[in-house]
């Protein structure tokens, strides 16, 4: 008789610990949902927002690799985790948090990662209402509605069905993308002009960081609360450095790929520079034979699919994690209707994308960064397994409220919305608050958009771990 472990049409686990039976698989079996969930063509439009910023080629460049490769590595080191303790990342929080102390955290991640699901699934609808359009098809509110209904179908069904499904689908996502944006990058290189591009003035060093921060923010920084989702079903044998390595290089490959392209294509072009602004993947179809049209259309939609997918599985779990008591298919199934109420405003009513789309980067960006600092440094203080059924004990050793992490979050917070900005949308312009005190200009100033307020918010989190919390962890792991 086989002692293969069952798989499941619909995946029961939600916030439970995987049993050892269950536990499956290989550090390399890492990089296809990572892969799959980065290779979205959206990379490419991250380029025009890069250099939005004001800076050169190299610039961005070196801005583009450095934040994509960093910003995955902290997912790297946060899916140790999920190998330790076979439980989703806002479970294993708790150790840093306390278990209820964990419920603040958790929530923003909630937030997060159904703010990304939604953009994800939005971008997809208005990609397929632009295809249509430049086919000569109708690529009106019909069109949208029917690319609405079939990308919520395979987002939500994937995560409802749950694991095993998602890392199938994953797989012949990776496949099917990657073939076919190799071919989109041939067919749109005679776009690039290096003249044009070469020709690009040097930014600042405010400008230079701004972009980087936004790049950290939209890949890395904005899966780093779900990278232990997937490494929890590794064997605990599984090798440490295969964890990290793999994560990272799954996440990192193809958006520093496809954000290099998106800088080259963006500023070679002023006017496909403008139209990205509106419609960031719809508007890559302005440069393509109408023949690959309807290719482009299976790329960019299964791109943003896999991506939500990833989200939409996350989500649901860090909605348990909040304290809501429900099944994790009915989680995913709730998360999904969030989904789709937001993708209806963004592709129905909103008249730009880019202008909620940082709000949201960098607005939860802050708060974000300042928890990974924490858990990240948490993670690396630790040098055992953890003992998994307190957890879930507000009498065990992780305790119920853990208030040195939470104000760690809290400063971090603070400081960081003191110094990050933006333009719109009109309901935001309270941040910034310490730009002025600080002597850095005010929100005029130099360095009014560098949204050094993300990383401000990661070393509070890092450091403060680092010096405050090593007794405690220690104290954690030498308790039988």
């Amino acid at each position: 008789m086989s002692t293969a472990p069952e798989v499941r049409a619909v995946e029961r686990q939600g916030l439970d610990v995987i049993a050892e039976s269950d536990r499956k698989g290989t550090p390399r079996g890492l990089f296809w949902p990572w892969f799959a969930a980065n290779i979205s063509v959206l990379g490419i439009a991250y380029g025009s927002f890069v250099i939005g910023f004001g800076i050169s080629f190299w610039q961005a460049t070196i801005v583009s690799v450095v934040g994509v490769a960093f910003s995955f590595l902290l997912c790297g080191i946060v899916a140790i985790a999920g190998k330790r303790g076979s439980a989703p990342t806002m479970v294993l929080s708790r150790a840093a948090f306390g278990v209820r102390g964990n419920r603040v955290p958790s929530f923003l991640s909630w937030v997060l990662t159904v703010g990304w699901e939604t953009s994800l699934a939005a971008l997809a609808v208005l990609a397929t209402s632009t295809v249509f359009t430049e086919l000569g098809w109708d690529g009106g509110v019909l069109t949208k509605v029917v690319a609405l209904i079939v990308v919520a179908a395979l987002v939500v069904g994937a995560g409802v069905a749950g694991f095993d499904v998602i890392m199938r689908l994953q797989t012949w996502i990776t496949v099917i993308t990657a073939v076919l944006t190799v071919v989109y990058i041939v067919l749109a290189a005679p776009s690039v002009d290096l003249a044009v591009v070469g020709a690009m003035p040097s930014g600042s060093a405010q400008q230079v960081i701004g972009a980087l921060v936004l790049v950290m923010t939209g890949f890395g920084l904005g899966w780093v609360n779900a990278a232990a989702d997937y490494s929890r079903y590794l064997p605990r044998a599984a090798s440490t450095r295969g964890v990290v390595g793999w994560t990272t290089f799954g996440g990192a490959l193809a958006p520093a790929v496809l954000v290099v392209f998106g800088v080259l294509l963006a500023g070679s072009s002023a006017d496909l520079n403008a139209a990205i602004q509106g419609d960031p993947i719809g508007a890559l179809t302005s440069i393509l034979p109408v023949w690959f049209l309807v290719p482009f259309a299976i790329v960019a939609i299964l791109g943003l699919v896999g991506g939500a997918v990833l989200d939409i599985y996350s989500s649901g779990l860090a909605l348990l994690s909040v304290g809501v008591r429900i099944p994790r298919p009915v989680a995913a199934g709730v998360d999904g209707l969030f989904m789709v109420a937001g993708a209806v405003y963004i592709a129905f009513f909103a008249e730009n994308f880019i202008i909620p789309f940082q709000a949201f980067l960098i607005t939860l960006g802050v708060p974000i960064a300042a928890w990974a600092g924490v858990f990240v440094a948490d993670v690396v203080l630790r040098r055992t397994a953890y003992a998994e059924a307190e957890l879930d004990d507000r009498r065990g050793r992780y305790g119920d409220v853990r208030w040195g992490a939470i104000a760690l979050v809290a400063v971090g917070t603070a400081l960081g919305w003191g110094l990050v900005t933006l333009a719109s949308p009109a309901w935001l312009s309270w941040q910034g608050y310490l730009l002025g005190p600080l002597g850095l200009g005010g929100r005029g100033g130099p360095w009014a958009y560098a949204n050094l307020g993300v990383l401000v918010a990661l070393v509070v989190g890092f450091l403060g771990t680092l010096v405050l919390a090593r007794g405690s962890v220690r104290r954690q792991e030498s308790l039988r």
